[in-house]
C-alpha cells in the first residue's frame, strides 16, 4: 500500500529503534539536535531584536508590544507540532505504523486550514488588537508596521511546524535541527540588509523573518513529500479524512496551544506591569533581557520535545516504568544546561545587556537590562521540573494537565506575585522580576508533584489490567 511507512530505509529505521530502545540514549541522541534547534531560533529573535534595538527605544518597544500576539500564533503552531508527535509516537510504541502515517497526512491537511485562518484573522484585527496593551503613538505605529507583515508567513509557519512534529514523532530530530539552523542563519544575514542597507527599518526585520519561514517550508516539503528518505510516507494518495484522528491531534495539541497562549497573556500583563514601573523603557527592558533569558528556556523546551516524543512511544508500548525513567533522566539531563546557563546570564549580564545598549539612542538600557539579568536568571533551575513534567503530560495524551500547570504559572502565579510586588510593595521594575521567578517556581513543584502521581496512577492502571487479564 501507498500508505505504509518506508520500512527499507535503514537509516530512519535506526530512528524507529532509538524510540523504541534504551530511552537514556533516546533522551540524549533526541534532545541535543532540539535544543540546537531551540538555541538558534532563540539566537535569531534575540538577533532580530539587537538589530531593532539599534532603531531606538520605540522600535524595540513595538517588537516587544507585538510579541505578545505573535505568541499566539507560536503556540497554535507548538500545538500542532506536539499534538502531531505525540500522536505519532503513540502509535509507533504500539506499532500501529498505517496510523502514524495517517496521522502525518491529517495534521499537514490541519496545519494548511488553521494557517489560512491565522493569517486572515490576524491582519484583520492587528490594530483592534494593540489598542488593548495601552499601547500609542510610535511604539504601537511600529508594532503595527511590523506584525501586518510577520501574519504574512503564517499558514508557512503552520506547515512547518506540522512537518517537524512528524519528523520528531519518527524519531528524527537531526534533520529538523538542519533546517531551523540554516532557516535561522539566513534569518541573521538578512536583517541588517533589510533594516540598514535598504533602510526599510523595522519593518526589514519582519520580510528577513518572512523569507526564512518560506525558506524552510520548501526545504521541509521536499524532505517529506518528495525526497523518500523518511520513515512515514505522506502521499495523500489513499487519504481519508478520519475525525478521530484529528481529534487525537487535538486533545494533545489544543491545550498545548491555549498553554503556550497564556504565556503570550502573561507576557501582556508582566509589560503592562513593566510600562507602569518605567514606561517604555520598562517594556524595552523587559523586551531585552526575556529575550536572552529565553535562550535558557528554549534549550529546556528542547528536551521536552524530545520528552514528549519518548514518553509518547514508552505510554503505547505500556511500558510505565520506561517512561518514568524517561523523565527523571531527562530533568537530571536539563538541569546541567539551566544552571550552568543561569550561571553565565549571572556573571556576564552586563556584556549581555550591551547588545541592546550599543547606540546612543539605546545607551539607556545598559543598566536596567543589566539588573533585570541578575534576577531573572534564578527562574532557570527550577524550570525543567515543571516542563518536563508538562511534556510528559503531553506524550501520554494528557494536555489538559499541561494546561491546567501552564496556567497556574503563568496567570496565576507570575501575575499575582508580580501584582503584588510592583503594585502592593511598590519595587518598581524589581519587583516584575521576583514575580516572574516565584511564580515558576511555584508552578513547577506543583507540577513535578502532579506529575509523580499520575504516573503512580499508571502503574496502578496497568497492574489491575494484567491482573484482570490473567484471571480471564
Amino acid at each position: 500500500m501507498e500508505n505504509t511507512p518506508r520500512n527499507s530505509n535503514t537509516k530512519v529505521n535506526k530512528n524507529i529503534e532509538l524510540l523504541l530502545g534504551d530511552y537514556k540514549k533516546a533522551i540524549i541522541k533526541l534532545s541535543i539536535p532540539n535544543m540546537i534547534a531551540m538555541l538558534i531560533q532563540t539566537l535569531y529573535n534575540l538577533v532580530d531584536a539587537v538589530w531593532v534595538a539599534g532603531l531606538g527605544p520605540s522600535s524595540l518597544a513595538g517588537m516587544g508590544l507585538f510579541f505578545p500576539i505573535y505568541m499566539i500564533v507560536i503556540s497554535i503552531a507548538t500545538g500542532i507540532t506536539v499534538g502531531t508527535s505525540s500522536a505519532i509516537a503513540r502509535r509507533i510504541g504500539a506499532k500501529d505504523f498505517e496510523g502514524a502515517n495517517s496521522v502525518a497526512e491529517h495534521s499537514i491537511i490541519l496545519a494548511t486550514i488553521v494557517g489560512f485562518l491565522t493569517t486572515a484573522v490576524g491582519i484583520l484585527s492587528l490594530g483592534f488588537v494593540l489598542k488593548f496593551t495601552g499601547a500609542s503613538g510610535t511604539a504601537m505605529q511600529k508594532a503595527k508596521d511590523y506584525g501586518s507583515i510577520i501574519f504574512l508567513s503564517s499558514i508557512f509557519m503552520m506547515f512547518n511546524n506540522s512537518a517537524i512534529g512528524i519528523l520528531r514523532g519518527e524519531g528524527d530530530s537531526k534533520r529538523p535541527m538542519y533546517i531551523v539552523l540554516f532557516s535561522s542563519v539566513l534569518n541573521m544575514v538578512l536583517d541588517p540588509i533589510f533594516i540598514y542597507t535598504f533602510n526599510f527599518g523595522i519593518e526589514g526585520a519582519a520580510w528577513a523573518t518572512n523569507i526564512s519561514i518560506f525558506v524552510a517550508s520548501g526545504m521541509l516539503l521536499y524532505l517529506l513529500i518528495f525526497s523518500r528518505k523518511t520513515f512515514l510516507n505522506v502521499t495523500f494518495k489513499n487519504f481519508s479524512l478520519d475525525r478521530k484522528i484529528l481529534y487525537d491531534i487535538s486533545i494533545v495539541g489544543f491545550p498545548t496551544a491555549l498553554a503556550q497562549i497564556t504565556m503570550s497573556v502573561a507576557i501582556y500583563f508582566l509589560n503592562f506591569f513593566a510600562a507602569k514601573a518605567a514606561g517604555d523603557l520598562g517594556v524595552a527592558t523587559f523586551t531585552g533581557a526575556w529575550r536572552i533569558i529565553n535562550l535558557g528556556t528554549l534549550t529546556i523546551i528542547g528536551v521536552s520535545s524530545a520528552v514528549t516524543t519518548v514518553t509518547g512511544a514508552a505510554y503505547g508500548a505500556k511500558d510505565i516504568k520506561k517512561l518514568e525513567g524517561a523523565l527523571n533522566y531527562a530533568i537530571k539531563f536539563a538541569e546541567y544546561f539551566a544552571i550552568g546557563t543561569m550561571l553565565g546570564i549571572f556573571f556576564f549580564s552586563k556584556p549581555l545587556a550591551l547588545m541592546f545598549s550599543y547606540t546612543k539612542s539605546s545607551s539607556l538600557l545598559l543598566e536596567n537590562v543589566s539588573q533585570a539579568l541578575k534576577i531573572l536568571c534564578l527562574f532557570l533551575p527550577g524550570t525543567p521540573f515543571g516542563m518536563l513534567t508538562s511534556g510528559m503530560f503531553q506524550g501520554i495524551g494528557h494536555g489538559y494537565k499541561s494546561l491546567v500547570t501552564t496556567i497556574l504559572r503563568t496567570i496565576v502565579f507570575q501575575v499575582f506575585w508580580t501584582w503584588l510586588f510592583v503594585d502592593g510593595f511598590r519595587m518598581g521594575l524589581t519587583g516584575v522580576w521576583l514575580g516572574i521567578v516565584i511564580g515558576n517556581t511555584t508552578a513547577s513543584i506543583i507540577t513535578y508533584t502532579w506529575g509523580r502521581l499520575t504516573i503512580k496512577k499508571l502503574y496502578l492502571a496497568y497492574a489491575q489490567h494484567t491482573h484482570a487479564v490473567s484471571e480471564d
